[in-house]
């Protein structure tokens, strides 16, 4: 299924098929948290996977299904498209800065992104914490949205990930769960899909393909289990879950920095 990575991850041995169970588990695990919250599919399986394979060929596995998946869970919640605002400057900047992040992947301190991610999310959920009315009203949004959409389109085209600060900003708005999970991975396909034509261009998706067909299954598997719990979810619930897959996010960002 991989190839081990140290050097040219895709000229190494297969993997042992534990290690394959293990990607597996990680890929579950993050559909299921994924189809709860709207995030957490990428920070959940790419760190595991950078086990097995590089960063970059793990980044690029996984790009494909989570478009996939993304796009599916923002068709399930588009009864909610006229609640959240500022969509269009957080995709538009968003498109941008994935197609830059996208050319950079190999080029960017990745520490410094992660550890940057890392400190600011935790401080947005100890804000929250401290004081859990706390939201951004629509002329901040207005002013700000462009600057968040573009660091959040660079950050997934490096790293494969952008929902720490997508669903942080997007939480501040303090929207339904419904229209929450709409808005984020509305912005996670958009600027997915900029980041995949890029890999589609340069050739890796192809070399990579048959790894990330094998994604889609464990990708999809959850959506139904996660679907129903959160609909079983009261709003308060809901705003701790995001809470806890954004303070999980922030350990496992600053775990991938520091080692």
């Amino acid at each position: 299924m991989f190839h081990c990575a140290n050097g040219n991850s895709r000229d190494l041995r297969a993997v042992t098929t534990t290690e394959v169970a293990i990607v597996v588990l990680a890929i579950l695990a993050g559909s299921l948290v994924k189809s709860v919250t709207g995030m957490g599919m990428p920070i959940i399986a790419v760190p595991i996977m950078a086990l097995f394979v590089s960063v970059e060929d793990a980044v690029v596995i996984i790009a494909a299904p989570t478009v996939a998946l993304n796009s599916w869970l923002c068709w399930r919640e588009r009864l909610h498209r006229h609640e959240p605002r500022d969509l269009g400057r957080l995709a538009a900047f968003g498109i941008i800065g994935a197609v830059l992040g996208a050319f950079l992947l190999a080029a960017l301190p990745e520490r410094v992104v992660m550890a940057a991610l890392a400190v600011m999310v935790m401080a947005y959920v100890v804000r929250f914490l401290a004081a859990p009315d706390v939201r951004v009203g629509p002329a901040t949004s207005a002013r700000w949205s462009p600057a968040v959409g573009f660091a959040a389109g660079v950050s997934l085209g490096s790293t494969g990930i952008s929902g720490p600060i997508v669903a942080t900003w997007i939480h501040a708005y303090r929207l339904s769960p419904g229209a929450h999970i709409f808005a984020v991975t509305l912005l996670f396909s958009i600027s997915g899909f900029s980041q995949l034509s890029v890999f589609v261009a340069d050739g890796r998706l192809f070399d990579l393909g048959a790894q990330a067909a094998l994604i889609f299954i464990p990708a999809f598997a959850m959506v139904p289990f996660g679907g129903a719990l959160r609909r079983r979810m009261s709003g308060e619930t809901f705003d701790r879950a995001i809470l806890a897959v954004l303070s999980a996010s922030a350990v496992a960002l600053m775990v991938r920095a520091v080692s």
